[in-house]
């Protein structure tokens, strides 16, 4: 069984490490400049818009990935906004349904009917992690730009928390 638990001040060091790598790598996230930890606290553990944050523990108890929920403005009120982001090495296979499913238990809890997920079109570990969760495609946002002006699609996942994940 793989231990998920609330993000702690504690986390944030490790936690902003694994996003900042998964950055580095590209590919994987729409940011593209690494988190100080002070902007991590602000926009994961302390922001105004988080409903939950929580981090899985590896098998020697480090926070090997963690998954916030929030809202969003341009979501209807009873969608959150999720975001995952775990270890790349060493992997913990069943870090993000152990996450997704506190996450999940949660967002029912108060209340939404809807988790949305927007994920950068290429990036195939994301979208196949999500549509494993149970989300489906719903829109698309079409030539995003990066950066460096590279167009890429982002394609927004929905979970509905009434019906469940589809079987």
């Amino acid at each position: 069984m793989i231990a998920v638990r609330p993000m702690m001040p504690e986390d944030v060091a490790t936690a902003c490490r694994v996003l900042n790598d998964i950055i580095e790598i590209g590919g994987s996230t729409a940011f593209e400049i690494p988190f100080s930890e002070s902007l991590f606290v602000q926009s994961y553990l302390d922001g105004v818009d988080k409903i939950c944050s929580h981090v899985v523990l590896g098998d020697q108890g480090e926070v090997a990935g963690f998954q916030w929920l929030g809202t969003y403005d341009t979501l209807p009120q009873d969608c959150a906004d999720i975001a995952t982001f775990t270890r790349r090495q060493p992997v913990l296979k069943g870090a993000g349904r152990a996450l997704f499913a506190e996450t999940s238990k949660i967002a029912a809890a108060m209340g939404f009917t809807a988790i949305n997920a927007t994920i950068r079109a290429d990036n195939r570990m994301g979208l196949s992690y999500y549509d494993k969760m149970g989300f489906r495609d719903y829109s698309v946002a079409y030539s995003v730009p990066l950066r460096d002006g590279t167009p890429v699609d982002r394609i927004s996942k929905r979970f509905d928390l009434v019906a469940g994940p589809a079987l």
